[in-house]
């Protein structure tokens, strides 16, 4: 079986997000990248079907030479080979295209994607891909299960969980519960060192039209002042001439 697992480059939630040029660009000064934690859910549950059924794993990414350090890290945690399309990720459809393209051209079986991205949260790339490549399509996945060309998989639906039956080829669109935070992966020493060995490859992208452009960004309103109360009946009366919600 012969896998590829589909990386964001997203920044750490812990980052402080500023913007330029008017708002209208995403300032990168002083933002730790890491890998989208939807995506590692994915790459571990990859590493698993690698070491259990001898799978091969392969990484591939939209992104410029900056994304690469983040590809480095999943090729230390196991994956085998990557793919860089070198070029700047401007939205859903166009990465979805870059990434039907390298689908197209290395014959994978399981395309594992995030169900979303953290930064933009579009949602819109499992499913995009799953179209343009014509495969079978699972989203909210956390759980897979493959025995040969036949898949079972549960997603999350409103309220409880679906249990489905599939084959490969297949795209997932996974999340937490595919595996566990506890399973997942810190690279070690030997993995780091295997993973400045192992192949990143770069490639052009296609030519395609960009559905979207980003007009301006806006950061969400300063919370308001806070004010500490002593007693109980100061809270109520509070509650009921100012805020007005008694």
């Amino acid at each position: 079986m012969k896998i590829l697992v589909c990386i964001s480059n997203v920044p750490d939630t812990t980052s402080k997000i500023n913007f330029t040029d008017g708002d209208t660009k995403f300032d990168t000064n002083g933002v730790q990248f890491v890998i989208n934690p939807n995506d590692e859910f994915g790459l571990t549950r990859a590493m698993w079907f690698k070491e259990k059924q001898g799978a091969t794993v392969h990484i591939a990414t939209v992104g410029e030479a900056s994304v690469e350090p983040t590809m480095r890290k999943a090729l230390a945690i196991g994956a085998d080979e990557g793919i860089r399309v070198n070029a700047l990720p401007t939205d859903g459809f166009f990465v979805a295209q870059q990434l039907a393209e390298v689908v197209k051209n290395g014959n994978y079986d399981l395309i594992i994607a995030g169900r979303e991205s953290i930064d933009y949260n579009g949602g819109m790339v499992p499913g995009m891909l799953a179209t343009l490549l014509d495969m079978n399509f699972v989203n909210t996945c956390i759980d897979l299960q493959i025995e040969g060309t036949n898949a079972t998989a549960v997603r999350e639906i409103d309220g409880g969980k679906e249990t489905i039956a599939t084959s490969l080829p297949l795209v997932i669109g996974g999340q937490k519960g595919l595996v566990e935070e506890s399973d997942l992966r810190i690279p070690n020493m030997r993995g780091i060192m295997m993973a400045r060995k192992k192949q990143l490859n770069v490639v052009e992208p296609v030519e395609t039209n960009h559905g979207t452009t980003d007009v301006k960004f806006d950061k969400p309103a300063p919370k308001g002042a806070v004010k500490l109360v002593d007693t109980v009946d100061e809270l109520v009366d509070l509650l009921h001439n100012e805020a007005k919600v008694l």
